[in-house]
C-alpha cells in the first residue's frame, strides 16, 4: 500500500509540473469545458505556471507504478534504450486502456487530445514519446530508491 500511494503521489506531482511547463512553453493550455479544448495564454499566464492534474490519475499511476515494479526486475540488465523505448510503449498501452475505459464507463476521457496533431483516439499522443522514455527511466530509479 505505501508504494501505491507513493507511485500515485509522484505520478500526481509529475504531471502537474508536466502541464505548467507544457502551458508555459507552448503558450496552451488545456480546458476541457472548451470547444476544442486549448484556450491560448497570454505572457502573464504563462507565467504563472498552473499545472493540473486529475482524480481519476492517482489511482492509475498508482497501479501502474506497481505494475512497472515488476516488468522493470525482468528488464533491468537491457540497454537503456531498449527499457526506454519498453517503457513508451507499455505507457502508452496503459494511457489508451484507461483513457478508453473511462470513456466508456463515464461517457468522457479527462485527458482528451482529439485536436491535437498527433492524437490517436483522442486518448495518446505519439509526440509525447520523448517524455514517456524519460519517464520510465526515471520511474526506474524511482523503484530503486525504494527497493
Amino acid at each position: 500500500m505505501p508504494r501505491f500511494v507513493i507511485y500515485g503521489a509522484f505520478g500526481w506531482c509529475a504531471e502537474i509540473v508536466w502541464t505548467a511547463a507544457w502551458a508555459y512553453v507552448s503558450g496552451v493550455r488545456h480546458d476541457p469545458a472548451v470547444p476544442g479544448g486549448a484556450v491560448a495564454l497570454d505572457r502573464c499566464e504563462r507565467l504563472r505556471l498552473v499545472g493540473h492534474t486529475y482524480l481519476w490519475m492517482f489511482p492509475i499511476y498508482g497501479l501502474g507504478g506497481l505494475m512497472f515494479e515488476r516488468c522493470h526486475e525482468v528488464v533491468r540488465a537491457w540497454p537503456w534504450l531498449a527499457r526506454g523505448a519498453l517503457w513508451t510503449a507499455l505507457i502508452f498501452a496503459v494511457e489508451y486502456a484507461t483513457g478508453w475505459l473511462l470513456r466508456r464507463a463515464t461517457g468522457a476521457c479527462p485527458w482528451d487530445y482529439g485536436g491535437a496533431r498527433f492524437s490517436v483516439g483522442g486518448l495518446i499522443r505519439v509526440d509525447y514519446a520523448p517524455a514517456w522514455f524519460a519517464f520510465g527511466l526515471l520511474l526506474e530509479r524511482l523503484h530503486d530508491a525504494l527497493a
